[in-house]
């Protein structure tokens, strides 16, 4: 990957988005492979959802000491040490045999890939303009569902001709070659060797939605950062959707078998499918908004939130289909497009439309952790619910949490594009 044009920021973006999609690769690689292993070591479905709360527990608590202590050392190093060690501990689940072991293995994959989105989001606010943030955000979050999407065929061929222990193998080896990109490309930009003078000022300067200086000053408290309105618009959009993306990643190619029949090798040809949405409608989420704003000249305010909107009243009409008799192949689209209406929604963007550039992977840590402690109790609710052979109160909550999300947010933060004095 050659960084000596005028584009070092978008390709800040890509890698950044691999390193998404390895996440993801690594924490659906159980997802794909539960009916398998469930099956072969006798797991029931309460087994299951106990070993994902505890992924959820751990990745919560991480979380927000992970954006701390990323917004204190810096992307670079943050985002460098969080992709080894989870790399590592992905591969050892391929020495797991029993409901305690593997139980340590998603405990220690979920406090490793905190820091994943804390540091990406942070790069992001250090690398591109206001008004571009939201795409490249997009590009980013992207990289969850591709990762996703590549997951279903990656690890359901290598479990097919190799057994599903060599699976856990293959994708964790995969952090170790983005490792040594990582290292060798990604600078600030006032430090990059290889950004030209051009790109560096349109980086560094303020654009028309910004209203204050967000040069980086001393650690803003963390009490402070509670006691503001604006703070809580920011983490309800964890709190309510956090338990929806869960779902999605952890949930739907069970779903899918449990409800509609699909094997293991349907769940590869087909499972990916709604994964591959995702990624279309976070890379929209950020796009269309930029494109309303140079074409139709609309404030970010008024773009994101028609974006938002359109989502959000979207989805309860696809989760209503859902709850009705359909076929296979209907209810994969159906969920593809619950998915892409949910890239669409871009929620972790939100803090950096709001606030500077210190306090971005702070403020995106709290908000993961405070939307992964109601995940840890929506991934129990969950297995109650499947464990009785019924998905219906599930997406009843899906269809009801963007609506919710979008009222908070509108209520909490106001306006988008206007960042708040700390």
């Amino acid at each position: 990957m050659s960084f000596n044009n005028k584009t070092i920021r978008w390709k800040i973006a890509i890698l950044l988005c691999l390193a998404s999609a390895l996440s993801y690769i690594d924490r659906n690689t159980l997802a794909i492979l539960a009916p398998t292993i469930q099956k072969e070591l006798n797991w029931s479905d309460v087994d299951y959802a106990n070993i994902t709360a505890l992924f959820v527990l751990s990745y919560t608590i991480m979380y927000a000491v992970s954006g701390r202590i990323i917004d204190r050392i810096g992307t670079r190093k943050g985002l460098a040490w969080s992709v080894g060690t989870w790399s590592l501990v992905s591969t050892l689940h391929a020495a797991a045999s029993t409901i305690g072991q593997f139980s340590v293995a998603r405990l220690f994959l979920g406090a490793t890939e905190s820091g994943n989105f804390p540091a990406g989001v942070k790069a992001i606010s250090e690398w591109f303009p206001m008004k571009e943030r939201a795409l490249a955000i997009g590009i980013f979050t992207a990289g969850s569902s591709i990762g996703a999407a590549f997951a279903v065929p990656i690890v359901s061929f290598v479990a097919l001709i190799w057994g599903w222990r060599m699976a856990f193998v293959v994708t964790g080896l995969l952090g170790f070659v983005w490792l040594v990109a990582w290292l060798r490309y990604y600078y600030l930009p006032g430090k990059h060797a290889r950004i030209t003078e051009e790109e560096r000022k349109l980086i560094l300067e303020e654009d028309q939605y910004a209203d204050v200086d967000q040069t980086d000053s001393k650690s803003v408290s963390i009490l402070k950062l509670l006691k503001k309105k604006e703070s809580w618009g920011c983490f309800s959009a964890r709190i309510f959707i956090d338990p929806v993306v869960y779902f999605l990643i952890f949930w739907i190619p069970k779903y899918l078998h449990d409800i509609h029949g699909f094997t293991l090798s349907e769940i590869g040809m087909s499972a990916w499918l709604p994964y591959a949405a995702m990624g279309v409608g976070t890379i929209l989420g950020g796009w269309l908004p930029k494109l309303l704003i140079e074409k139709r000249n609309w404030s970010l305010n008024r773009a994101r939130k028609v974006v938002m909107l359109s989502a959000s009243l979207a989805i309860p009409v696809f989760c209503f289909f859902l709850s009705v008799k359909i076929s296979p192949a209907i209810a994969l689209m159906l969920i593809s497009a619950i998915m892409f209406s949910h890239g669409l929604w871009s929620n972790i963007t939100l803090p950096t439309e709001i606030y500077p550039k210190n306090v971005q992977a702070t403020i995106t840590g709290i908000g993961g952790t405070l939307g992964g402690l109601t995940s840890v109790v929506t991934q129990k609710l969950i297995g109650v619910s499947v464990g009785n052979h019924t998905y219906l109160p599930i997406f009843i909550f899906v269809g009801l949490a963007y609506l919710v999300t979008f009222l908070l947010v509108h209520l909490l933060i106001g306006k988008l594009g206007t960042v708040h004095k700390l």
